[in-house]
């Protein structure tokens, strides 16, 4: 698979992510449902833990990646949901730990959102992944 960044601006680079990517090559699709900060058997997490839960549902996106054969720089879209986009992006430091040190920056849409499937939740993550 071939990655080929395009980014008519520089900005979004300084907040980690691409504008697009043109992707070349690929063979298998991953469509990932929202990730969040729930245990093994779905009970929710971190309950009013930003930090926290957007950990949790990292840490559960990228198990969902590994049952698949994948890892983060097969991410090539993601979609983020927060009831409170302040708090969340106070805490997006943590995207740049995971995929930073991977060279990975796939193209994101974080929304505000009323409120999460379970009471609680603050924060999901929605991935497209290919290879």
């Amino acid at each position: 698979m071939n990655r080929t960044p395009v980014n008519p601006w520089s900005w979004s680079l300084n907040l980690g992510y691409n504008q697009a990517e043109i992707i070349e090559g690929a063979s298998r699709q991953l469509t990932c449902a929202g990730q969040t900060s729930v245990d093994a058997e779905g009970s929710p997490q971190h309950l009013q833990d930003m930090r926290n839960q957007i950990t949790l549902a990292l840490d559960n996106l990228e198990a969902v990646l590994n049952a698949a054969d994948m890892g983060l720089t097969n991410i090539t879209r993601l979609g983020i949901y927060t009831t409170d986009v302040d708090e969340a992006m106070k805490h997006l430091d943590i995207f740049g730990a995971r995929f930073g040190p991977v060279q990975a920056a796939p193209p994101m849409t974080l929304l505000g959102v009323t409120r999460l499937a379970m009471p609680g939740l603050m924060f999901e993550i929605e991935a497209t992944a290919v290879d």
